[in-house]
């Protein structure tokens, strides 16, 4: 039947799906069926997805997820299934080539956070199929018909027929045909996805799809935040006012959430002015566009783009020929010399360094007609492919000029071209070329004054400057400091793509007077690193400055549950003539929602939107801030934690040795991959290197609990590591240093630091040494600031900050000072916020006017007093065994807020700081 084999294996209560590859089976998925309480519709879900036998199955997120996600047994058996082909082929010149310009252009859009990974690039693989099956089947195009092949799903050429253009490329991913046993994997698949109904979408499904194979912490790191469809309305009902007369751009579109509802906009506003189908399906795709540097979005974002127009309208017979207007290109135009534009003509620069090995160049008037653009490359990139195939010569191009009224002054020029597609072509680098060169076309063709758009929607990138390349973070901070959007150093690591996306993408394609509306980090409303971007005003190279001109904006962090990893907000505005910078007025949404992924319909019953303010975040002003910030440093950075905390552990029969002490990883649920899948150290480390250590967790109001015990290779003099002779001296240390230093070097994801650089990054470790009598310590982040004075000997990790005191009565002052909720409260509007509360509050509590210790002020003696009576009553409070040391913290506070020593502290620092 052409259809795969699949073996399941079972008991009753067990059930195995088994891969066969070559002459073995391999364990894909399973699912154990609880007798007492058997959950029948699991089991049934679990078979289906391996026998896929239902029928008309509604694509609703449940579903999407249950029976195409990662978990599925379906999903599994694909990429088992796919991978297996990639390893047998993946040496093929077209495979090869195809992988390298997928993993190039990855690293171009998200820096070191992007990992190139075989697994990765065959999902991606997989999930374009996936795409492009879908495609068809919403547009009436039957994926299991018996005449449709599979080069023909991922190829487009049932679409080309049909004059339905830019919705299924020869791409990266069409390797899969050109290999053995690949036309049969597509067949499957698309038998596969043919059960579910597609033309009942309402709402961004390849989202959901994407969600639930890529994973969240992969997601992040790459900072892909996927818009809830609710938000993504609201934004574009606020930024989109005249559908009909306005072009739309999304410039880093992803799977096409805010495309879904700007169509739908625009559609349902074509329908009021009793628009005929023909008319509306041609005044739509002129008229919202969209654009991604990553490939797998950008299919997603043409599928869409067709689930939003709908078959009903696909299928009419008054349909036109259509162009779906999304395409992959660099919207920031990183390493380009200010544009792709030069000389009157298209220049794709192919130097090393960049995808291509040659110049191709196409003139300016050749890009006047954008869809007759992309049928003239695509017949040079077909000319030159069935030239090599017959081995011919270069054919001449008179026809060409002809059928497409070619200015006899560009003629020379594409004939150029065309030789240097020829010799791609005969290098193995096949329509890849042709491929790119009609997606770049489009975002330069933007860029022209006649060409750009009245309103620019979306969710730009939120890449942190830490996980771009070397030559990302040069580019980064020049457009940065020419825009006056640089923060300096000191917050580099805090700043991220995401407002610098914002500006190129108004100079770039937003027309004068033309509006704008962004999902942004919450941080941008406060936050140091977004002072510049929230003048209004910015500097552009060799021209005027670009002047923005601010709405209110949308705070959304009491909105739950948390839809993307740190909170975030919605920047309103409109490219004007006079400045407006950012006001400090907000309106704040909150709410509980059932789901994060709702229709504005649904989700609107959840939500109340009011007024409110943010107050920004400044640096101490001079001669107001604390002098005592000079004083505190961030603890070391002992990561990851299980190569260096540890916990003794049972000597042998034989003990341990002579001044050494067995120990062995202290493993932690809340340890990241990879490091939580790695085995545990065992060895017996020289007893001076096993030291105590304070985290956060083991610091309380007024109080510490037994330190955690650490690997710390300080010698007396110096930080030892691999490359220290004198490590040798100690060979207890020596062997567990050296394997912890191996694990990390085969471990370590982006980051460039050895082992001991990154324990002692900026010298967190060896400024602490030699360890001060008397020091106070104060939590990095929580609810609630906590402070307590150490007089021992351990190390401090990076979750504390410490500084040394000159007198106890010194240390107890600050201490007081510290703990009180007074503080706490003051600093709530200068931190930035966590998924769920304000996080952290590293120096800035030192902003606060907190003036150094005076032995002769009565205040200052007083707060010192109070604070020895606190420590009291801390000691006294019996701490429960196996609770989290927030709770314990909470205990603590509660019961020093209840003494009039407790209202006092808070009195005191209250007069104190005025």
């Amino acid at each position: 039947m052409g259809q795969r084999y699949v073996g399941v294996l079972t008991d009753g209560a067990e059930w195995r799906l088994y891969h066969l590859k070559g002459s073995a089976l391999h364990l894909v998925s399973s699912f154990t069926v609880d007798p007492s309480k058997p959950d029948v519709e699991g089991l049934s879900v679990w078979l289906e997805g391996v026998l896929a036998t239902s029928a008309k199955i509604a694509p609703t997120p449940q579903e999407i997820t249950r029976r195409l996600g990662a978990d599925s047994p379906g999903h599994k058996l694909d990429f088992a299934e796919l991978y297996t082909l990639f390893a047998q082929h993946r040496d093929e010149p077209t495979v090869k080539l195809k992988r390298e310009l997928w993993a190039r252009l990855l690293t171009t859009a998200f820096g070191t956070g992007f990992i190139d990974r075989d697994e990765l690039f065959v999902e991606h693989t997989l999930l374009v199929a996936i795409a492009e099956v879908i495609a068809h089947a919403v547009s009436g195009l039957d994926p299991t018909a018996q005449d449709v092949s599979a080069a023909s799903l991922v190829t487009g050429e049932l679409f080309t027929e049909a004059q339905i253009r830019g919705v299924v490329d020869a791409d990266f991913f069409d390797w899969i045909v050109e290999v053995p046993e690949g036309d049969r994997f597509i067949k499957v698949l698309a038998r596969r996805l043919a059960r579910f109904t597609w033309r009942d979408v309402e709402h961004d499904v390849l989202k959901v799809l994407y969600e639930s194979v890529i994973d969240t912490a992969q997601r992040k790191q790459l900072g892909e935040y996927y818009t809830p469809d609710w938000l993504a309305d609201r934004i574009v009902d606020a930024a989109v006012t005249d559908p009909l007369n306005q072009r739309v751009l999304d410039p880093s579109c992803g799977s096409g959430t805010f495309l879904f509802h700007a169509i739908r906009r625009y559609l349902d506003a074509a329908d009021e002015a009793k628009l005929d189908n023909a008319t509306a399906l041609s005044g739509l795709t002129g008229h919202v566009f969209g654009m991604d540097i990553h490939p797998v979005a950008v299919t997603f974002a043409r599928v869409t783009y067709l689930l939003a127009i709908g078959p009903a309208r696909l299928q009419a017979e008054d349909r036109p020929s259509i162009s779906i207007p999304v395409y992959l290109g660099d919207s920031i135009q990183w390493g380009q010399e200010r544009t792709l534009f030069t000389s009157n003509a298209l220049v794709i620069p192919t130097l090393a360094g960049h995808l291509w090995s040659t110049e191709l160049r196409f003139p300016a008037r050749t890009l006047a007609d954008v869809g007759q653009f992309d049928r003239l490359v695509a017949e040079l990139s077909d000319l030159a492919s069935i030239r090599r195939a017959r081995g011919a010569p270069v054919p001449g191009l008179s026809a060409v000029f002809r059928r497409y009224a070619m200015h006899s002054d560009d003629q020379q020029v594409i004939t150029e071209t065309f030789k240097t597609l020829c010799r791609l072509h005969d290098d193995g680098h096949n329509h890849i070329w042709g491929y790119y060169v009609r997606n770049l076309a489009r975002p330069v063709w933007l860029t022209r004054s006649e060409n750009r758009v009245d309103v620019l929607i979306g969710n730009p990138p939120w890449l942190s400057y830490r996980f771009m390349t070397a030559a990302m973070q040069t580019e980064f901070r020049k457009l940065s400091e020419e825009r006056g959007l640089w923060a300096g150093a000191a917050v580099a690591t805090n700043q991220d793509l995401s407002t610098l996306f914002v500006l190129r993408s108004i100079e770039r394609y937003l027309r004068p007077g033309g509006r704008f509306g962004f999902v942004l980090p919450w941080s941008v409303l406060r936050g140091r690193q977004h002072a510049g971007y929230r003048k209004g005003r910015y500097a552009l190279f060799q021209s005027k400055d670009l002047t923005v001109s601010f709405d209110d904006a949308w705070d959304l962090h009491a909105v739950k549950p948390a839809f993307f990893p740190v909170p975030s907000c919605v920047i309103l505005g409109q490219n004007a003539n006079e400045p407006r910078a950012l006001p400090s007025s907000v309106e704040r949404w909150s709410g509980r929602l059932p789901q994060t992924n709702l229709r504005w319909e649904a989700a609107k019953k959840h939500i109340t939107r009011a007024g409110a303010s943010v107050q920004e975040a400044k640096d101490a002003t001079p001669g107001k801030g604390s002098a005592y910030e000079e004083r505190f440093a961030q603890g070391a950075t002992v990561v990851p934690r299980f190569l260096l905390v540890v916990e003794q552990r049972a000597a042998g029969p034989l003990g341990s040795g002579a001044g050494r002490v067995p120990v062995r990883s202290r493993r932690s649920p809340n340890e990241k991959a990879p490091w939580k899948s790695l085995a545990s150290l065992e060895g017996s480390v020289d007893r001076q290197f096993v030291r105590s250590m304070h985290l956060g967790e083991t610091v309380l109001p007024y109080r510490t609990l037994p330190p955690l015990k650490a690997i710390i290779p300080w010698d007396g003099k110096r930080l030892l590591h691999g490359r220290d002779e004198r490590l040798g001296l100690y060979p207890g240390l020596d062997d567990w240093w050296r394997h912890a230093e191996s694990l990390w070097e085969a471990h370590r994801s982006s980051e460039r630091l050895s082992l001991i650089e990154r324990v002692d990054y900026h010298r967190g470790l060896s400024n602490q040494f030699p360890i001060p009598p008397q020091r106070v310590v104060y939590s990095k982040s929580g609810m609630y600031l906590c402070a307590a004075i150490l007089r021992d000997n351990a190390v401090i990790d990076h979750k504390l900050y410490w500084g040394t005191a000159s007198s106890l009565e010194e240390a107890r002052y600050l201490e007081a000072i510290l703990n009180s909720h007074v503080v706490t409260e003051r600093l709530r509007p200068l931190q930035a916020r966590g998924e769920h509360n304000p996080r952290d509050y590293d120096k800035y509590v030192w902003h606060l006017p907190i003036p150094y210790y005076d032995p002769d002020d009565e205040r200052h003696a007083r707060l010192a007093k109070l604070a020895e009576e606190a420590e009291r009553i801390a000691a006294s409070v019996a701490l429960p065994t196996g609770k989290r040391f927030e709770t314990m913290r909470g205990l603590i506070r509660k019961a020093i807020a209840a003494t009039d020593t407790g209202r006092q502290i808070e009195e005191e620092v209250a007069a104190l700081l005025g």
